[in-house]
């Protein structure tokens, strides 16, 4: 409605000042720190914007579209804004912002032009966003089940099932603007069931291809383990830019430049190949090739868009002047999942200065990990040894405060230590069912870690402490791996061992994700695609 104002609880004192700075006899407000500030509106909000901004509080103007807003001085203005008014078509209104505004090439120009009518549909006959997102969810793991089949006709169905789930996953959300349906549950099902349904495909689809004589079970992993640490990366270097100020950083003006220009956008968006773009390559080259193509085809594609998204934050990172918040250091340190090894190391153990030294130990320390389980024979004590020195360097890593430039890159760093040392471990032990087991161990971790982040943003918190604590953090659940790998090197024992260790984990991490969503009232927090 015109001359509405809202503020976020950040604003809020601002806009209190701003209230007792302004008067409606002042076409000009004063802020309580002396600057002046020139109000081209002369509306009561406007002059509190102007105010607002003038005390260094940033104010957001959305575009109106194709609505009409106005303050009518006398009949004649009246008229023709009661006329602006009728003109507009409100239906047309709905369904266009039912759609988001930024969006991947694939969704914006092959699903949203028709998937806004399916939403509007489902709206006329009383269905909801959760029942839509459901039944994505089903399609997608009756795709994965086609999939598993390995025959030809099996693999075309998986393809067509799978770009049918797409269409649904755009429709729940399109569905949930069009008819204001919002809701805690819905935002925590749309954001889970998103990863679920791609992680479950690739099994799927390693399945598929192990009836077919091919065992792909490590590029299924490592499609999964690319996929997972890429979406670390955006969410870590989000929340540590969330609420941060004064970013001067020249890639940034660069950026805007480059939007200017409009096929620059869409080719950065397909480049880094968002969930679009993804799942269609998966699609058509499911239906066409085999499963290892696909998986070659995604790790190559995922490879090149991480490499491509993490300069650029690097860049950033390095050239900007911005002051990171209590609130982001709180959300990096609660995005890290430090165990107990790992929190006894940074209560008693040394803090160890420098602006570069958190990232640099922690690369480290990964780095030593990996390294151990990739030359050392399977079983060795060499790598058990290279875990505890894991351990003792995120520790340190994480003994000050992650103010850093750089310390965004400690949550990647430590997931893809995690990951990549269980798949490691799983491919060379040569025990039949390894790779499956750790596959659904890091997709049970991986849960957590992404429900970690959905916590966060819903302003929540991290997941309570016990259960960190209890799930080992993620050096602990490394250095156990590593442990069992050196101690069960006979016949299925290691195979044994991480499907107890995923069915646990799997266990504890999900009942308590859906206690806590059922139950916390947290807010509605909507995942408009992936950061990336």
């Amino acid at each position: 409605m015109p001359g509405a104002l809202t503020a976020q609880a950040e604003a809020r004192p601002a806009l209190v000042s701003a209230l007792h700075a302004t008067t409606d006899a002042v076409g000009a407000g004063v802020s309580a720190a002396g600057a002046t500030a020139t109000v081209t509106d002369r509306t009561v909000p406007g002059r509190l914007a102007a105010v607002m901004e003038a005390e260094g509080t940033q104010v957001q103007r959305p575009e109106l579209g194709s609505l009409v807003a106005t303050v009518p001085t006398n009949e004649a203005d009246r008229a023709a804004a009661r006329a602006g008014v009728e003109a507009v078509d409100d239906e047309a209104v709905r369904l266009r912002s039912a759609v988001k505004a930024r969006d991947g090439f694939f969704t914006t120009y092959f699903i949203s032009p028709y998937s806004r009518y399916i939403a509007r549909w489902c709206a006329r006959r009383g269905l909801t966003p959760n029942q839509v997102t459901t039944a994505s969810l089903l399609t997608a793991l009756v795709a994965a089940g086609c999939a598993a089949t390995g025959t030809r006709g099996g693999y075309v169905a998986a393809g067509i099932l799978l770009l049918l789930s797409f269409v649904l996953d755009c429709t729940d959300g399109q569905l949930a603007r069009y008819s204001l349906q919002y809701s805690t549950m819905g935002a925590w099902l749309d954001a889970t069931f998103d990863r679920a349904k791609e992680y479950a495909y690739y099994a799927g689809l390693a399945l598929g291809a192990a009836r077919g004589g091919d065992d792909v079970w490590a590029l299924a992993l490592g499609a999964m383990v690319l996929q997972s640490c890429r979406h670390v990366i955006d969410f870590s270097f989000t929340e540590a830019n969330h609420d941060a100020v004064a970013n001067s950083s020249p890639t940034a003006a660069l950026s805007d430049k480059l939007d200017s220009v409009g096929w620059t956008v869409w080719l950065r968006r397909i480049i880094i190949l968002p969930i679009g773009e993804r799942w269609a390559m998966i699609a058509v080259l499911t239906a066409l090739t085999t499963p290892r193509i696909v998986f070659y085809a995604l790790l190559v594609g995922c490879a090149f868009a991480a490499c491509y998204t993490t300069a650029g934050r690097l860049l950033r990172s390095l050239t900007r002047a911005a002051r990171r918040t209590d609130r982001a250091v709180q959300a990096l340190a609660d995005l890290t999942d430090s165990g107990p090894i790992a929190q006894l190391i940074a209560a008693r153990g040394p803090k160890i200065r420098g602006a570069w030294s958190a990232p640099v130990i922690a690369l480290v320390g990964t780095g030593a990990v990996i390294a151990a389980a990739l030359q050392q024979p399977f079983g060795s004590r060499q790598t058990v040894v290279a875990a505890v020195f894991y351990a003792v360097c995120s520790g340190l890593a994480v003994a000050r405060p992650l103010k850093g430039a750089l310390d965004w890159l400690l949550p990647p760093f430590f997931r893809a230590a995690e990951y990549c040392t269980i798949l490691v471990l799983a491919a060379r032990s040569d025990m039949d069912g390894a790779l499956p087991a750790a596959f659904g161990l890091v997709s049970a971790v991986a849960y957590h870690h992404y429900d970690t982040v959905y916590r966060i943003r819903g302003g929540t918190g991290a997941p309570p402490q016990w259960l960190v604590l209890t799930t080992g953090g993620h050096e602990g659940r490394t250095l156990v791996v590593a442990v069992l790998a050196a101690a069960l090197t006979g016949a299925s024992g290691f195979t044994t061992a991480l499907t107890v260790l995923a069915v646990a984990v799997a266990a504890i991490v999900v009942v308590e994700s859906i206690r806590f969503w059922a139950s916390s009232g947290a807010p509605a927090v909507h995942d408009e695609g992936e950061p990336a």
